[in-house]
C-alpha cells in the first residue's frame, strides 16, 4: 500500500527520525532524510535505507530558515513527484529556569520544534491535497500533554505541536490527509545513553539509579520506549486501517500522562 509513495522527515540522521526512515524504508517509501551530524555517517545510514531498494536523499536543510524548509519540501516532490508523508521530528532542548532561560535558546527552540512543523506542513499539504492521500505526523513528547519545571521553551513548543495538530487536521479532514502527533516518553537513544554516566558521576548516583530514579521517574513502568515502538505507530499511522485517526495525540511514554 505505501509502496512507491514519499516522505519527508525532519531530524532524522539519527534516533527517532532514522527509526521512521527505517520503517517506511523498509514498506518501499522513498525518503527525503534530514538533520546534522558527521557526512561519512549520514551517507552509510542513507545507503543502508537505500539497500531496501529505494531512493534516499539527504537534505541538510536548516529547521531554522522558512525558504530551505520549503526547498526540502520542493526537493521531495521533484525527485519523487510529490510529499505523501510528512514527518515532523527535528528538536533541540535546553533546560533553565525561566529566569535565567536564554532568548536565544527560547528563539531555536520554537523555531526548531515548532514553527518549522508550520513550514513544512504549508508547503506539503498543497502536495498532498493534489494526490488526494496524505500522512502528517508529528513527534510531540509526553510534554505536549503535561509540563516539568525548568523546560519552558521545549513544553512550549509541544503544546503548541498540539494545537497545530488539531487544527490542521480539521483543515484537511475531507482531503484524505491526516494529521496526527506521536507523544514519547523517555525514548533510549544514543543521546539520553551518553547522558546517564555524566548524570551519575554528578549525582553520586549509580547508572541504574540514575535511569529508574531520575529519568525514568515519572514513567510508571520504569521502561524506556523503544525507537521501534515509537516508528512502528508511525508506521500503522500511515495505513488505510489508521484512516479515520486524525487529529489525535497518541502517548507512547509507559503511563507518564496517565497519572
Amino acid at each position: 500500500m505505501l509502496k512507491g509513495k514519499s516522505a519527508v522527515i525532519t531530524g532524522s540522521t539519527s534516533g527517532i527520525g532514522l527509526g521512521y526512515a527505517k520503517v517506511l524504508a523498509a514498506e518501499g517509501v522513498n525518503v527525503v532524510i534530514n538533520g546534522f551530524g558527521d557526512a561519512a555517517a549520514i551517507e552509510k545510514e542513507r545507503l543502508g535505507l537505500e539497500a531496501n531498494g529505494i531512493k534516499a536523499i539527504y537534505s541538510a536543510a536548516d529547521m531554522t530558515k522558512p525558504s530551505e524548509i520549503a526547498d526540502m519540501i520542493a526537493l521531495c516532490a521533484s525527485e519523487f513527484g510529490g510529499c505523501d508523508i510528512l514527518i515532523n521530528n527535528a528538536g533541540i532542548q535546553h533546560v533553565s529556569p525561566i529566569a535565567d532561560f536564554p532568548d536565544e535558546k527560547w528563539d531555536a527552540i520554537i523555531a526548531i520544534n515548532l514553527s518549522s512543523a508550520f513550514h513544512t506542513i504549508k508547503h506539503a499539504v498543497p502536495l498532498m491535497r493534489k494526490a488526494g492521500w496524505g500522512r502528517i505526523i508529528n513527534t510531540a513528547s509526553a510534554h505536549a500533554l503535561v509540563a516539568s519545571p525548568d523546560k519552558a521553551a521545549y513544553v512550549a513548543a509541544k503544546h503548541g505541536i498540539a494545537g497545530l495538530t488539531k487544527t490542521v487536521a480539521l483543515e484537511v479532514a475531507k482531503d484524505n490527509i491526516t494529521v496526527n502527533s506521536i507523544c514519547p516518553g523517555y525514548v533510549w537513544t544514543p543521546l539520553v545513553e551518553k547522558q546517564i554516566p555524566d548524570t551519575a558521576r554528578a549525582r553520586g548516583m549509580t547508572e541504574e539509579e540514575v535511569k529508574e530514579n531520575v529519568i525514568l521517574a515519572a514513567q510508571p513502568t520504569k521502561q524506556f520506549v523503544t525507537v521501534e515502538q515509537v516508528a512502528a505507530l508511525a508506521l500503522f499511522l500511515c495505513q488505510d486501517a489508521a484512516a479515520s485517526i486524525t487529529g489525535a495525540m497518541l502517548p507512547v511514554d509507559g503511563g507518564w500522562t496517565a497519572e
